[in-house]
Order: C-alpha cells, then sequence, then structure tokens
C-alpha cells in the first residue's frame, strides 16, 4: 500500500468482515441473555449491524472498488472471547454482566475503526463515504452507551439479589443461634443476646 486511500480500503475490508461475522455471532448472545433489556439491546444492533454491512457495500461502490473482505482476526478473536463466556456455567445475572463486557469490547473495537476510517474518507474529501462511514460510527456508540445503561440495571439487579441473599443468611443464622442457645442450659439469657 502507498496510499491513504489504499489503506482506506484495506480497512474497510477488515469491518466489512468484522460485521458479517458479528450477524453470525449476535443471535446466540441474545439467545443466551436472561435480561430482556439486553437482550432487546442485542437484537436491535443486530439489525443495524446488517444495515452496517450494507452501508460498507454502498461505501465500497462509491470507491469504484469491489466488495471483498479481509479477515478480521481481531473481531475473530472477540467472538471466541464471547462464545468462551457463553460457554462458562454463570449465574443469570452474572453471564449477563459478562456478555455486556464481551459486546462492549466489540462495539469500542468498531468505534475505534470507524472513527478512523471515517476521518480518513474525509481527509482524502470523500464526504459521500465518510457520511455513511460516520452513521454506523453514531450508531456504534449509540449501541455502547445503551450496553452501559443496561450493565447498570443488572449490576443493580446483583446488589438486590446479593442483599436478599444476605437476608436471608443471616435469618437463617439466627435461626441456627436459637436453635443452640434454647438447647444450652442459659436458655433465657441467650436468647436475648442473639435477638
Amino acid at each position: 500500500m502507498e496510499s491513504i486511500r489504499e489503506l482506506l480500503v484495506d480497512e474497510m475490508r477488515d469491518l466489512y468482515d468484522a460485521e458479517k461475522q458479528l450477524v453470525k455471532a449476535l443471535p446466540k448472545m441474545a439467545k443466551t441473555s436472561s435480561n430482556d433489556a439486553l437482550r432487546d439491546a442485542i437484537e436491535s444492533h443486530l439489525e443495524q449491524t446488517k444495515g452496517h454491512v450494507q452501508r460498507l457495500e454502498q461505501a465500497f461502490e462509491m470507491l469504484d472498488g469491489k466488495v471483498r473482505s479481509k479477515p478480521c482476526k481481531a473481531m475473530k478473536g472477540l467472538i471466541e472471547e464471547g462464545k468462551e463466556t457463553m460457554g462458562e456455567d454463570l449465574a443469570e445475572l452474572l453471564m449477563d454482566s459478562a456478555l455486556i463486557c464481551a459486546a462492549q469490547k466489540v462495539e469500542h473495537y468498531e468505534i475505534a475503526g470507524y472513527g478512523t476510517v471515517s476521518a480518513w474518507a474525509r481527509s482524502l474529501g470523500l464526504d459521500d463515504v465518510a457520511e455513511l462511514l460516520e452513521a454506523t460510527l453514531a450508531e456504534e456508540k449509540d449501541a455502547d452507551e445503551k450496553l452501559t445503561q443496561v450493565a447498570e440495571e443488572v449490576l443493580s439487579e446483583a446488589e438486590q439479589a446479593q442483599e436478599s441473599t444476605g437476608e436471608e443468611e443471616d435469618a437463617e443464622s439466627d435461626v441456627r443461634k436459637r436453635g443452640v442457645t434454647s438447647k444450652s442450659g442459659n436458655g433465657n439469657r441467650s436468647r436475648r443476646r442473639a435477638s
């Protein structure tokens, strides 16, 4: 490669492959989620991702280039990590948190890629191409923000569940203490201390 234009096309091919990999991976991620808001966010982003593929195809046509992909090893690795996570034996809230982490890694990779290629397109005066890439960049940022909001909801649910479990454990502990003290010789005095 000897020019920014060639580099732009090369990176767009990488992103094109990344998006196509995601179209295949997102449905399984949505299916694994137990949180409705997370599932909706993933399914919504799946539809956007299909649009990202189409935008890249349009951009390639505007550049008079062939619509080709270049294997995106980074996305392959991120998806593989996500698959490993989905294979873990995690409680629902932990799985949802892990899925959000995996999804946000993907979003940040895409934000970096689209931010760069849109800047290159602008610098080359390819405003029509830049607008397509910037539209996708905006959707990637929105998806990341939505995942952050869902992450906060999931963490709040996890904290409430943990507090509730802690209260149940405290109640069970009190019952055990009362059972032990009532069997000991100091019944009433021990019971007053435990309660």
